[in-house]
């Protein structure tokens, strides 16, 4: 069964190349350019990761990340989350501060994304057993 990832990022062009290599490499992929559809979307969807934009205009990928993770259908889904704009200072914190798996600095090579949905299957894949 094809592993489904929800992908959230406001520049499109960016974001049809992601789908394309995800789709390609064997996952079931929505892309999704509108922060604020995101949360409703990986309700009705239940992706098995989501890799979501940390800055994006009206709503930022901090705040879909709340959002999902104090949602109880959807708090359990691991999040990868990507963007250029921080430090890698600021990489730690953001992520244990907001329960977010895995950080992708912009820009990055396609292997680099499939590695770390990899890495994060492996990780709840142990946790379970």
């Amino acid at each position: 069964m094809e592993k489904k990832i929800l992908v959230v990022d406001d520049d499109k062009e960016f974001l049809e190349e992601l789908q394309e290599t995800l789709t390609l490499s064997g996952y079931e992929v929505k892309a999704i350019s509108d922060p604020r559809k995101a949360l409703a979307v990986a309700m009705q969807l239940k992706p098995d990761i989501i890799v979501l934009d940390l800055k994006m205009p009206g709503m930022t990928g901090f705040e879909v990340v709340n959002k999902i993770k104090s949602t109880p259908v959807t708090e359990h889904i691991p999040i990868i989350a990507m963007s250029g704009f921080f430090t890698a200072e600021q990489d730690d914190s953001l992520l244990s501060f907001f329960q977010i798996h895995h950080y992708l600095r912009k820009p990055f090579n396609p292997l680099d994304i499939i590695a770390r949905i990899e890495e994060v299957f492996k990780e709840t894949a142990h946790k379970r057993h």
